[in-house]
């Protein structure tokens, strides 16, 4: 008799269990659209801004920009190998903010391994795969802009990914 309640239980903890994780499900599946626009909408478009022409670059050497306005201090760098939202013939230009996302320290450039580094507190930033952080104290990824290169080589800014630090967002006043 002890063990039938006990196998009693274990079946109503298994049916609690399961339309719990049910519900959970649905839900999940609710929220990802959601989820999907919200990503979506991290994306702000600016005007476009030109920042050079492909004929100004040398690889691997980055160039000193703004965008989308002064206050905004950022690289354009033209890596030598094609990269995901890489601009240019070669897909192989990037631009980003230079300001770390952890405190707002400028940061450098590392020709060596491609990467954006802090001198405050050592976070580093992949150049090759979209900002991404590989280090350091920085909770999100470097912001990059989005770059458009017409026909004659003019390279645009159109748009940032991700909050630039020290604002409460990306919309221009």
């Amino acid at each position: 008799m002890k063990c039938n309640k006990l196998v009693d239980v274990g079946r109503r903890q298994f049916l609690r269990g399961g339309a719990i994780s049910a519900v959970g499900a649905a839900a999940a599946t609710m929220l990802a659209p959601a989820q999907a626009q919200a990503q979506s909408l991290a994306m702000v478009s600016y005007p476009a801004n030109r920042l050079a022409n492909l004929a100004d670059l040398k690889p691997n050497e980055p160039m000193d920009i703004s965008y989308p306005d002064a206050d905004s201090p950022g690289v354009l760098i033209k890596l030598g190998s094609k990269v995901e939202g890489g601009a240019g013939p070669d897909g192989d230009v990037v631009a980003y903010s230079v300001m770390c996302p952890h405190k707002g320290w400028l940061l450098s450039y590392n020709a060596d391994d491609k990467t954006l580094n802090c001198p405050g507190h050592f976070s580093r930033f992949d150049a090759e795969a979209g900002g991404q952080q590989t280090w350091g104290h920085a909770t999100q990824n470097l912001p990059q802009f989005t770059l458009r290169v017409d026909d004659k080589g003019d390279i645009y800014a159109e748009g940032v990914d991700e909050l630039i630090y020290g604002r409460l967002s990306n919309v221009l006043a």
